[in-house]
């Protein structure tokens, strides 16, 4: 099923309550990948109540069958509220989107660069830990390994280009670019989650990469990274208390 096909579903399903759908992530970034990548919907319609929720059911059902996200659902009013909860999302919602049905509904959304600073600590944390957590589940056997790292990336690499806004006013759509400039601004090696983007498109062979060195090196990656956006936004309190 196709974002388009899906819309019409959507258009059937709720009729005049559907008010937007907006399609982003890689889809609309050139980080795509047929086969591997996965589409992002934003549905905004007056209501989300239980009869709205059941008219959506069985088409959101076949949706995430064939591998993709489920939708954000969001009223009009819930989205301008979660401008607070949510920036790094909605930053790259504005940034790349095509809008499939309705009006644009994040084109005038305000995002404050406190709320990004503050879900950029909490993400960071979370993606440690994480990755900590799911490596216990492993049992350290590499095809396991390699899938929690696969399965990792696209989150990582959207909070790595949140991190380069704290640096930049511009940030590339690319989440690959974003990295690539992110370690021009943080002394670090960008190598190991390329090489894990490589193996998520299948590029490289499994065969021939140590899987418990590029676990460590992301992980070391991740950590670097994190304490430097640390510092960064700790020393821009200071100058602000100043």
């Amino acid at each position: 099923m196709t974002p388009e096909q899906l819309v019409e579903q959507l258009k059937q399903s709720l009729g005049d309550r559907l008010q937007s759908v907006v399609l982003y992530g890689s889809a609309t970034t050139g980080d795509f990948f047929p086969g591997v990548s996965n589409y992002n919907l934003l549905v905004i319609a007056q209501r989300f109540d239980l009869a709205t929720l059941d008219d959506l059911a069985t088409t959101a059902s076949r949706w995430m069958r064939e591998g993709n996200r489920p939708p954000l659902l969001f009223t009009p009013g819930q989205l301008e509220a979660s401008a607070d909860s949510f920036p790094i999302e909605l930053l790259d919602i504005q940034q790349s989107r095509q809008v499939l049905f309705g009006e644009d509904p994040v084109a005038e959304l305000r995002v404050s660069p406190e709320h990004l600073r503050s879900q950029l600590e909490r993400e960071f944390r979370g993606k440690l830990l994480a990755l900590r957590e799911g490596y216990l589940t492993t049992g350290g056997k590499p095809r396991h390994v390699v899938a929690l790292l696969t399965s990792s990336l696209s989150g990582v690499l959207v909070v790595f280009r949140a991190a380069l806004r704290l640096f930049r006013e511009s940030v590339p759509a690319s989440k690959l670019d974003a990295l690539r400039l992110l370690a021009d601004q943080i002394a670090f090696d960008p190598e190991p989650w390329l090489t894990v983007e490589a193996l998520k498109r299948e590029a490289r062979s499994l065969r021939r990469i140590n899987v418990g060195a590029l676990f460590e090196s992301c992980l070391q990656v991740l950590e670097q990274v994190s304490e430097a956006v640390d510092r960064h936004l700790h020393s821009s309190d200071e100058k602000v208390e100043r």
